[in-house]
């Protein structure tokens, strides 16, 4: 019996962290989709995303005393699976018993006259959709976005929160560790914020990303006559131009070629994409009693057969998936331990 002036025994770091693991492999068996917090190093959070989600709740004095909690709880992987849905996160948390607690969070989408406030102030000062994500835009627009009670981030009144533990706090550390854990996912995924928030990060950039394809396509056909092969232009821009999802260029148009003259390369390299279709997966067909391989356990399988490295843009040659799809299993992988980053881009067997 533990009376209200004890405090509980002391368990060393080495042994929660094994306890947690432990928890996490039995849960997968149950859970295939499980989506654990895993911490490297000591930094919660290292991106511009992941950063500014934990310094705006350590912002609020109602959150600021409470919120610390948690930090050693995410650390030591306590947070066995953290699913994030627009405006809602379910999570998992391991505690002092041997049944994790639940625990959800739910949050406010952006309000329409917030939002059409900030897509005003972008207007023309975000032109790549990468560097938006890795927080490389103007710090006037970073202060935009995170200005208390303003911005982007979300305000104490606009997160509630809920815990199956018998923690009489308002806020446990269970759910502390969650909001933590938000920051260290959002390292991994920033566009999982947009998702929370209901909002589309696509309405940010998507018109100044066409602007400069349009000057871009124009500058090529004046100076140079140099094949511009796609990729290219994906690496420029940060997007995928074969991906109606990330830009609209419909509206673009090569300049008219004079009769009787030979058309530039790039016009006839942009005329050729725009004709191929898309490549259909070709799944070989499971042997009596094969069970047939799911698309996230094909591409696992081609990353582990390649001892170098592979990136993307092999992958979708060799399985024909689309590339937003093969990233997302990527990411899904890499959470899991199953693959590392050799280099930037480049993707192997852990």
């Amino acid at each position: 019996m533990r009376y209200w002036n004890q405090y509980p025994p002391y368990v060393p770091v080495a042994q929660k962290r094994a306890k947690a693991e432990k928890k996490i492999k039995q849960l997968k068996k149950k859970i295939p989709d499980l989506q654990p917090v895993i911490i490297e190093g000591n930094a919660i959070a290292k991106t511009w995303w992941g950063k500014s989600w934990n310094q705006n709740l350590e912002k609020y004095a109602d959150y600021a005393n409470r919120i610390g909690r948690g930090r050693s709880y995410v650390r030591h992987r306590a947070v066995l699976d953290l699913q994030v849905q627009p405006g809602r996160v379910d999570a998992l948390v391991q505690g002092s018993a041997s049944k994790p607690y639940e625990v959800e969070i739910t949050i406010t989408g952006i309000v329409p006259a917030k939002w059409n406030s900030i897509k005003s102030e972008c207007e023309g000062r975000l032109d790549s959709l990468q560097e938006f994500l890795l927080g490389k835009f103007p710090k006037s627009l970073g202060e935009i976005f995170t200005a208390k009670d303003k911005g982007l981030f979300p305000s104490p009144q606009e997160i509630k929160f809920s815990c199956s533990c018998p923690d009489w706090a308002s806020m446990c550390k269970h759910v502390a560790a969650v909001l933590f854990g938000i920051g260290a996912r959002l390292d991994e995924d920033p566009g999982l914020f947009f998702k929370l928030r209901k909002v589309d990060m696509n309405d940010l950039i998507s018109g100044a990303v066409a602007d400069k394809t349009r000057e871009l396509l124009q500058k090529a056909e004046k100076k140079t006559s140099r094949v511009m092969e796609e990729s290219n232009l994906s690496d420029i821009f940060g997007i995928d131009l074969d991906n109606p999802g990330n830009a609209d260029t419909t509206d673009v148009k090569p300049p008219k070629t004079a009769k009787g003259s030979k058309s530039s390369p790039h016009k006839a390299q942009l005329e050729k994409a725009e004709k191929q279709k898309p490549v259909k997966t070709q799944k070989a067909k499971p042997r009596p009693g094969q069970k047939t391989p799911s698309d996230q356990e094909i591409v696992e399988k081609i990353i582990r057969r390649t001892r170098k490295g592979i990136d993307v843009k092999k992958l979708n040659k060799k399985t024909g998936f689309e590339k937003n799809k093969i990233r997302n299993i990527i990411i899904k992988l890499k959470r899991h331990g199953t693959i590392k980053s050799l280099s930037r881009g480049i993707y192997i067997s852990a």
